[in-house]
């Protein structure tokens, strides 16, 4: 998902002024590892390049910004790019599962063409023991639930929108728009109106579309704010995690080129449905389940480095004689013959139609038997062979518009292997936000 939110968000820019990029996340899939540098590289981003992660709170990402900001700000990173992304788990039928929300987003932090300019910070910090888990667990804890909404959400994040403003010399009349990451159903509007903002002023924490999705809320909530903003809107952005971060925008005229692309809006709109509960528990591997045919293969991590232009970066080779491309990479031309005279191009960027198809009833596991195989084909005539994600087994056809997206292909060898499959392809545009 984060590699996802940060292809879209430098969609249609150039990528070689990215000097940073930080990612945030209190799921991510290894304990340790730099999840930064595997999302850089499937982005295809330079490798002289400053990669961190944020961890172990909702507010990492809220934290993540803030030191891409700095970054940016001190005049050493010329465009920093901060993405999350968070699956939080919760004991299945609870409140916390059924508020609980998938998602990612990302913000490119510059200097110019920006559609929001940062004018201010304001940050607090609140030991508590809210909202916490430990290591080996699979699901967090919550501690009673109006304890930890008096003495930690709205006490923290009140002082950090009211320093905020009174920082600004601002009032809430003064303000357009005020975004609130909230964990709960309630507590974004009860915050807005304790603080004194009308009801028009609270953004929607998407938390009935969405739910509640941890470090990625923040940024997904402003870019959602940005799609409904007007140019000289003053937007308060504030995130919560043991302490608050509140952030204080102003929309420029560029803003209307999110309210174009509204990636947000579009993404719920065309969101899909997973159908039953209990294949909502297997896939998230709480439900144990029949496993499907296991992958005939041996991973080899000096390989997987050895190879990872293909298989990460997803590049493919450009014959210099007759301009052929293929993917992935092959030393021999197919078309014209030449032998190791080839350049690297980047494939990942490309649409494609399917040119041929295979639907699989039976090739998954149980809860998941349907598998479709495809040859699709770019507008170069270059054509790929890659399993299918995210469809409808019944609307595949040839001709039907497909884009690459970066997936968890399996785990072998003790570590995940990532790779490319094609889906249906999705409208929608990007921002960035300074």
């Amino acid at each position: 998902m984060a590699v996802e939110a940060a292809q879209r968000c430098l969609s249609g820019r150039s990528d070689d002024r990215v000097d940073a990029l930080f990612f945030a996340s209190t799921t991510a899939p290894y304990a340790e590892k730099s999840h930064a540098s595997l999302i850089a590289t499937a982005c295809d981003l330079k490798d002289e390049i400053s990669t961190a992660d944020f961890a172990h709170t909702a507010r990492a990402g809220s934290s993540a910004l803030i030191a891409a900001l700095h970054a940016v700000a001190s005049g050493d990173t010329a465009q920093a790019l901060v993405t999350a992304a968070d699956c939080p788990l919760a004991y299945p039928k609870s409140d916390q599962e059924q508020l609980g929300g998938d998602a990612s987003a990302a913000v490119l932090i510059a200097q110019e063409d920006l559609v929001a300019v940062h004018k201010a910070t304001f940050s607090v910090n609140n030991e508590i023991l809210d909202t916490w888990r430990n290591y080996g667990e699979i699901f967090g804890n919550t501690s009673e639930a109006r304890f930890a909404s008096d003495k930690g959400y709205h006490l923290a994040m009140a002082k950090a929108v009211g320093g905020l403003l009174k920082k600004a010399g601002l009032s809430p009349k003064d303000v357009g728009r005020l975004v609130l990451a909230s964990p709960g159903l309630k507590d974004a509007a009860q915050l807005g109106k304790r603080l004194g903002f009308a009801p028009e002023q609270i953004q929607d924490p998407l938390m009935t579309q969405v739910g509640y999705c941890a470090a990625a809320q923040p940024l997904l909530l402003l870019a959602s704010a940005l799609e409904a903003a007007a140019p000289g809107d003053l937007i308060v952005l504030a995130a919560y995690g043991t302490g608050a971060d509140a952030f204080l925008f102003q929309a420029t005229d560029a803003v209307s080129r999110v309210r174009e692309g509204a990636m947000v809006a579009r993404s719920l709109e065309e969101k899909g449905s997973l159908g039953s509960y209990s294949r909502y528990l297997s896939f998230r591997g709480i439900l144990e389940t029949l496993p499907g045919e296991p992958f005939r293969t041996f991973p080899s991590t000096s390989a997987y480095w050895r190879d990872q232009k293909a298989i990460l970066r997803f590049h493919g080779g450009r014959c210099r004689k007759c301009g052929t491309v293929t993917a992935a990479i092959n030393r021999i031309c197919p078309n014209c013959g030449a032998k190791d005279d080839y350049e690297e191009v980047r494939l990942s960027g490309r649409k494609a139609a399917v040119f041929s198809y295979s639907v699989d009833n039976l090739a998954g596991r149980s809860d998941d038997p349907v598998v479709v195989q495809t040859v699709c084909e770019d507008d170069e005539k270059t054509r790929y062979y890659l399993l299918m994600t995210d469809f409808d087994s019944n609307s595949v056809r040839v001709g039907m518009p497909v884009e690459f997206t970066f997936r968890k292909i399996y785990v072998g060898g003790n570590y995940i292997n990532y790779y490319w499959k094609c889906r249906p392809a999705v409208t929608g545009g990007a921002a960035s936000c300074r």
